[in-house]
């Protein structure tokens, strides 16, 4: 989620668990997972602002373009504060996203969730064998046919490449947030991010040659660089040695009852801040190309859904648990914005239909993202859970 660019085209039911209740329900060796109730006061509920979180979405949606409209030299302000398309003001943000998620995480399970390869693989097969192609064909299906009578041949060209950028860039961060909310195996899901990362150094060139069809495309090695570094990072380390030292300090009593308590809310009102942020930069486009945006946003709402759906289903049919099924479907839906934009910018220029198509991404992802969350805790009972 994650970027800066352009000026030119682009509830939770009341029986969910609440996203606090992960702090009360963390033990020293089970990491971020929560124990079953004992009894029925135990059982999750969920606060006035987490039930109407969708409502608080749609209306930070409507701030930051109201204040991107409002306050154009702020906006393009907040975006040439960026280091390899890499966004500064957003990464402070995320930080303020990640932070709260990686304090809760016992680092120990990340050693189990290396030695459980299925969900891993299950990720590596979805990403790079299969959502560059789907995100392909269902580019060329609208662009090239469902919308070809209000589209220009070029443009389609352009936007289907854009498209092409984005399903070629699976999520190396904002998961960990999707994860989080949807009770996943956090230290899964950092094994996943890990991996994810190394792998798209030496496979997203070559897909996006290939997809594309150009003679030799870049790889932005230093966008890939600074967003692991800043929306990971960053956190995860001051997240492990917070961890480590009030545990040693304070003991685990103390850790989950006060510090963790302090915490809570604190990924969910950064969540809400970076969409402002995010709608502030690039949200003049819904404005500006309303039509345009809703073709793009089509195909990849539906790229998004089908790659989610085919992952949750094999994750199914392969034994895994909700806690690994989770984030394992979630990584591929949704994608690495910087990476895509930096190269879209590269081949086809800051105004080209292909940039357009990238930031169109970003304004879909939260939402998108959301949606899929909630779909995660409805279904959560009909996979084994996590002992």
């Amino acid at each position: 989620m994650e970027n800066e660019l352009s000026r030119r085209p682009s509830e939770l039911s009341s029986s969910e668990p609440s996203i606090e209740d992960i702090s009360s329900s963390e033990t020293a060796t089970k990491g971020v997972l929560p124990r079953p109730p004992k009894n029925e006061s135990e059982k999750y509920s969920l606060g006035f602002f987490q039930k109407y979180l969708s409502v608080w979405v749609a209306i930070c949606i409507l701030i930051g373009i109201a204040l991107g409209r409002l306050f154009p030299g702020v906006a393009e302000y907040l975006k040439s504060l960026a280091v390899a398309q890499v966004n500064i003001p957003v990464a402070i943000l995320l930080f303020g996203m990640m932070y709260p998620i990686m304090v809760r995480i016992d680092f120990g399970e990340v050693v189990n969730a290396v030695k459980a390869p299925k969900p891993v693989l299950l990720t590596l097969i979805v990403n790079w064998a299969i959502k560059p192609f789907t995100m392909f064909f269902f580019a060329w299906l609208f662009m090239h046919n469902i919308w070809h009578p209000f589209i220009e041949a070029q443009m389609a060209r352009e936007y289907v490449a854009g498209m092409i950028l984005l399903g070629d860039a699976p999520c190396t961060a904002m998961v960990l947030v999707w994860s989080f909310l949807a009770k996943g195996f956090m230290g899964l899901t950092l094994v996943m991010v890990a991996i994810n990362s190394l792998t798209m150094l030496a496979l997203y060139a070559p897909l996006g040659n290939f997809l594309l069809g150009v003679a030799k495309m870049p790889i932005p090695f230093l966008t890939i660089l600074w967003s692991v570094l800043l929306y990971v990072g960053v956190s995860l380390v001051a997240g492990y040695f917070s961890r480590t030292r009030l545990l040693k300090l304070k003991g685990m009593d103390w850790y989950e009852n006060v510090f963790l308590k302090k915490t809570e809310g604190v990924s969910i009102v950064a969540l809400l801040l970076t969409l402002i942020v995010l709608f502030m930069l690039q949200g003049d486009v819904i404005v500006r190309f309303p039509a345009v945006v809703g073709m793009i946003a089509v195909p990849l709402f539906i790229q998004t859904w089908f790659i989610f759906i085919i992952s949750y289903i094999a994750a199914k049919y392969i034994g895994l648990t909700y806690e690994e099924a989770a984030p394992a479907a979630m990584i591929g839906a949704s994608n690495h914005f910087e990476v895509a934009i930096a190269t879209a910018v590269t081949l086809f220029g800051l105004e080209s239909g292909a940039a357009l198509s990238t930031v169109v991404g970003v304004l879909i992802e939260v939402p998108v993202m959301l949606m899929l969350v909630k779909v995660c805790l409805k279904t959560a009972n009909r996979f084994p859970r996590r002992k």
